[in-house]
């Protein structure tokens, strides 16, 4: 009788002991359908809490959501938000580590993004290319990307922009224009065999822009 007690004993320590295990490792979430998952310790999915210590350059960055629901709220319509001002400051920061590259002025919109760098490179194409890749590989694959190296004449034009917003009067006329002097400067190599130099379909019309590179020789 008392061997059969101490057996039962150690049973439920160990299940007890494992179920704590799962829990430490995070492995103790619990889905339910079309709700978001469910876990003991939400800060785990949040950099600051789950490890114990403050955020470091170095640290992974890690999320989790279900397409149905977060926080209660249906999200299977919405797009996501992006933070354009931090885009922006990773795209310049970035580019002023290629080589040949002193400064960059980079503005985010909601569907563009215009770098404007000042270089002494003797391969204007090349450099052209690594900036706007450099872009491309931070932003949404949606995204069109134009450079200049005509860091004098556009940088503060560029600038002037970082006030504006979307809705703003006059706004898409004024980055269509400032984009089609940009394309004066090399955009670099197309980007694939269905997209131009600025990451454009080759077919897409684009009624924002109508047409850019079919008019700039008419500037």
């Amino acid at each position: 009788m008392k061997k059969t007690i101490i057996t039962i004993g150690l049973s439920s320590m160990i299940a007890l002991t494992g179920c704590s295990d799962k829990k430490d490792l995070g492995l103790g979430a619990k889905n339910h359908a079309g709700n978001p998952t469910n876990v003991n310790n939400p800060t785990q999915y949040y950099d600051e809490d789950y490890r114990n210590h403050d955020n470091k350059s170095d640290d992974f960055g890690f999320t989790r959501t279900n397409k149905t629901t977060h926080d209660g709220r249906n999200i299977s319509n919405k797009t996501a938000s992006i933070d354009r001002e931090q885009l922006s400051d990773v795209i310049s920061k970035l580019s002023v580590q290629i080589p040949n590259v002193n400064d960059a002025a980079t503005l985010v919109t909601d569907e563009e993004v215009l770098v404007v760098y000042d270089t002494n490179t003797k391969d204007r194409t090349e450099t052209a290319d690594q900036v706007k890749r450099t872009a491309m590989s931070i932003v949404p694959r949606y995204y069109h990307v134009y450079v200049s190296d005509d860091y004098q004449t556009l940088a503060q034009d560029v600038e002037n922009f970082s006030t504006l917003k979307s809705g703003s009067k006059g706004i898409d006329y004024t980055i269509e224009q400032t984009i089609k002097r940009m394309l004066k400067s090399p955009q670099g190599y197309k980007m694939s065999n269905e997209e131009n130099e600025n990451g454009e379909m080759v077919n897409d019309k684009r009624d924002h822009h109508d047409n850019i590179h079919q008019k700039i020789d008419n500037l």
